[in-house]
């Protein structure tokens, strides 16, 4: 009997994490989710994979706290186990994010450390603790954004640490080349979500700065985002390693 794909993503009850799930389980892949407070939401997703015949579980994760990273772990090691009879999975996709829209000049250090300690610090520290738990030939997915290439007033430390993060998933790739784990980005462009404080969903002249500026015309949806993830966690995508697929529709271009 064939055994599924797992995939687990950090912040996946809502928005792109969500959409993300939702496409994974499109493609019979089996879905773990993590969430920091919204636990109804999370349940609804779980539940909508689960009524479409995949497996799916959600679990409470704040991804900034990294003295929880070992619990966490041990929690997913014992429903992996219970569920599978194996405690390995296939994908990670670092996802879980804030967003800050600040001047440079006003950013003050604790606005940078936030910024930091989910973007980058989680990340790395989160992705170290998952490797042994990913099987070979798996990949991780590190989810970055446009503003890493493009600057926009207002979300230097943001778009910093996702610079950052950019370099630290080719680093990956290389290191892991060896278990045949890739490794890749997705940057997506803006998208209407109420990531920020819903800035691209609500803010009717930003819209219209980003449609202006981007060469489809309009901003992202989060279901333009969720199925290039699931792409990369198919065998379609198995020479794709260690790069950054920029999911924008050519804004800034």
């Amino acid at each position: 009997m064939k055994k599924n794909k797992i995939a687990l993503i950090t912040g996946g009850s809502r928005g792109l994490g969500k959409n993300m799930a939702l496409r994974l389980a499109e493609k019979e892949i089996d879905v773990i989710i993590t969430y920091n407070s919204n636990s109804h939401a999370a349940e609804e997703v779980v539940e909508h994979i689960n009524g479409q015949g995949q497996k799916a579980k959600a679990f409470q994760l704040d991804t900034t706290n990294i003295a929880a990273f070992n619990a966490f772990f041990n929690e997913l090691s014992d429903y992996l186990s219970a569920t599978y009879k194996d405690a390995h999975f296939d994908y990670l996709i670092n996802n879980a994010g804030t967003g800050i829209y600040k001047p440079f000049l006003d950013t003050t250090e604790t606005d940078f450390d936030e910024m930091m300690n989910i973007h980058i610090k989680g990340v790395y520290f989160l992705t170290q603790k998952a490797v042994p738990f990913l099987n070979d030939g798996g990949g991780i997915i590190n989810i970055s954004s446009g503003l890493a290439r493009f600057s926009l007033p207002g979300s230097s430390a943001y778009g910093s640490m996702k610079g950052a993060v950019e370099t630290f998933t080719k680093y990956l790739a290389k290191e892991l080349g060896s278990r045949k784990i890739r490794a890749n980005v997705v940057a997506p462009g803006a998208v209407a979500t109420d990531f920020g404080g819903g800035e691209n969903k609500d803010n009717n002249k930003k819209r219209t700065l980003i449609s202006n500026n981007t060469a489809l015309g309009r901003v992202g949806e989060p279901d333009d985002i969720g199925g290039i993830v699931a792409f990369l966690c198919t065998d379609d995508a198995k020479w794709i390693n260690g790069q950054r697929i920029e999911v924008s529709g050519g804004m800034m271009l």
